[in-house]
């Protein structure tokens, strides 16, 4: 028997956080962080229940949302997978989106785990 344990690293930014520490000072871009991250893990339950029950628009549109989040804070490739599932959408093509859907929620879960754990921004 055959077990698939996919495994990517997320791949997180630094200049972006960086960037955001410059512009607002570290205590405000430490909130601005900690809000995006608390709307994308927010995001990341709704838009799975969504690919399960809701209507395509309305994940598209949660999924772009998700992807601009995470651009902000410089989670690149949380971003590109949302932008992945978008295309698997537009397409029609539901088997590559539940397994988007499911990397997308692998690599949320993964890059939220390293944002919180970098040095710069704990609580």
């Amino acid at each position: 028997m055959t077990y698939l344990a996919p495994a990517e690293t997320p791949r997180v930014e630094r200049g972006q956080i960086e960037t955001l520490r410059n512009d607002l000072g570290l205590h405000a871009a430490e909130d601005v962080v900690c809000r995006a991250m608390e709307e994308l893990a927010q995001r990341l339950c709704q838009l799975q229940e969504q690919s399960m029950n809701g209507p395509r628009d309305e994940l598209h549109k949660g999924l772009r949302s998700l992807s601009a989040i995470a651009d902000q804070i410089g989670l690149e490739s949380l971003s590109k997978i949302a932008r992945d599932v978008m295309i698997c959408i537009e397409f029609g093509d539901g088997v590559a989106e539940a397994a988007t859907i499911a990397r997308l929620v692998r690599n949320g879960e993964s890059s939220l785990a390293l944002l919180w754990d970098l040095q710069e921004f704990s609580v």
